[in-house]
């Protein structure tokens, strides 16, 4: 797709995200000097302790972001909170390490002078420390600037928008026009961060406060919403990928239909654990799961069910997650998005391959490639392993990443789900689970029972669409998004308006 028309077709979009990665981000860089700057001042006297407060804050710059992401979820929720607390993890380091230098740096004759002269510490800062060191620390906030808005892509990981969503879809779509739209979007942000602050660079220390306090006052205003809110919002959030979207945005459209709740969605939002975790901490209200996922990964102790009958596996899935985290799964949709091995038709027919056993054959010589979550599952590698007793030579990649893979010939086989629109587009052969493998995977809404106790009403809403969608449906509908480029939330509702689940 072409980026101008794409850039113009998503443009209140990119308005909307190019917002939230300038609040992200110059919030995170002004909590990151108010904690760094007096920290180095305070300590800059002392050297083994400066020592030490740089080792401890460089250890933390070799935390993958990603990770320190994951792991503040259980403890601050999703959206701009964690997101803001590892940037500025990561914005500490440059920053202190500059005011420690820049005031270390200042000719010890004039530390001399100004002590015989009688002045104080804080006159000695006030009167010429700053000034001199200035240079050198404006040089670290730089620095630092530059990484957070490279690093707050992540953000859209976790719900907090930013240019990282269209980064995001981007890969989930195959479409190149829209990483480059986030990543050049990014990119001209940080040039223009630090062209910004080398202009301040060398001027007066009270000229800099002045900016400062300014860039304060405008990212305060910048928070404070405009317009009537609404006090009654739900958060439905979604895995990434066209199908979650689909389906939170039909939750959404079927809630404002018959209430008035204001649903706010929010799509690709990342993997299982971020979702999990953030509708225990109470961060969402409402995503949607699939039974196989939350009785193999989501349980604590991962029950094994006797049979692989949907209904059976569904019952299992919705007491056992209320027992454990008083979260009520409503009933399931009629599709199975399971998980499946595919091959191409061409690799399927060299090799004459139809069933998952058939694999054996190839298991030496054939390069595969796996989602992380896939390959780390009892019903996924992990099954492969001791159930098809297969030894694969597996590549660890991202979902959308895999197509890209196999069609290019970097990889044979990869895991896929079973409503996939790009199992049609990469002419892909689904192989036959001969052993039962892969449980059924119908997909729910899963909830808090605090959320269902303030809103009783919807349960009876969202079951609207239990035994609804076939997989043919569900297939066609994924194809409208991820091929044909149409909006998740038309393509939801011209389904409920097809089926009069909707008034309107």
């Amino acid at each position: 797709m072409n980026l101008v028309s794409t850039f113009l077709e998503r443009k209140s979009d990119w308005i909307t995200g190019l917002f939230e990665h300038l609040q992200i981000s110059l919030l995170s860089l002004i909590i990151a000097i108010f904690i760094a700057v007096p920290l180095g001042i305070i300590i800059s006297g002392n050297k083994k302790t400066s020592e030490w407060f740089l080792q401890i804050t460089g250890i933390f710059q070799t935390i993958p972001s990603l990770a320190l992401l994951g792991l503040f979820i259980p403890f601050t929720g999703i959206g701009t909170l964690p997101a803001v607390v590892a940037l500025v993890i990561y914005a500490i380091f440059p920053i202190l390490q500059s005011t420690i230098t820049g005031l270390s740096e200042i000719d010890s004759s004039l530390e001399e002078a100004a002590t015989a002269f009688g002045m104080t510490k804080l006159e000695k800062l006030k009167k010429y420390q700053l000034a001199l060191a200035m240079p050198i620390l404006m040089s670290g906030v730089r620095t630092a600037s530059i990484m957070i808005i490279g690093t707050a892509t992540l953000a859209a990981l976790i719900g907090a928008g930013g240019l990282g969503s269209f980064i995001l879809l981007g890969i989930d779509r195959n479409n190149s026009a829209l990483i480059l739209i986030g990543a050049i979007s990014s990119a001209v942000l940080a040039i223009i961060f630090g062209l910004l602050i080398k202009l301040l660079q060398d001027k007066k220390p009270k000229t800099i406060l002045a900016s400062l306090l300014a860039a304060v006052v405008a990212l305060t205003i910048s928070f404070i919403p405009i317009g009537k809110m609404s006090n009654d919002k739900l958060v439905i959030a979604g895995k990434i990928g066209a199908e979650p979207e689909i389906l939170i945005n039909m939750y959404k459209i079927l809630i404002e239909d018959e209430t008035d709740i204001n649903v706010e969605v929010k799509p690709n939002f990342g993997k299982t654990s971020f979702l999990y975790e953030a509708l225990k901490a109470g961060s969402i209200d409402i995503y949607p799961e699939f039974t196989g996922t939350v009785t193999t990964t989501l349980l604590k102790t991962p029950e094994t069910v006797a049979s692989n009958d949907p209904d059976e596996v569904y019952e299992v899935a919705r007491k056992k997650i209320f027992e454990q985290d008083k979260l009520v799964y409503l009933n399931p949709m009629k599709f199975q998005d399971t998980y499946a091995l595919a091959v191409t038709e061409k690799f399927a027919e060299e090799h004459n391959l139809s069933d998952i056993s058939d694999i054996k054959r190839v298991e030496n010589s054939a390069k595969v490639g796996f989602s992380l979550e896939f390959n780390d599952r009892e019903d996924g590698g992990i099954g492969l392993k001791n159930l098809y007793h297969l030894n694969l030579n597996v590549k660890t990649m991202e979902i959308a990443l895999k197509y890209q893979a196999i069609s290019s010939g970097d990889v044979n086989i990869i895991d896929v789900f079973s409503t996939d629109s790009k199992l049609i587009t990469g002419k892909l052969k689904v192989l036959k689970d001969d052993k039962r493998l892969f449980p059924p995977y119908q997909g729910a809404p899963l909830l808090r029972e605090e959320t269902l106790k303030k809103h009783p009403e919807l349960e009876s809403i969202l079951n609207k669409l239990a035994g609804k969608i076939t997989e043919k449906e569900m297939t066609e509908m994924n194809y409208k998004v991820d091929i044909e480029g149409k909006p998740a939330y038309d393509v939801a509702k011209e389904y409920l308006q097809k089926e009069g689940l909707i008034k309107k």
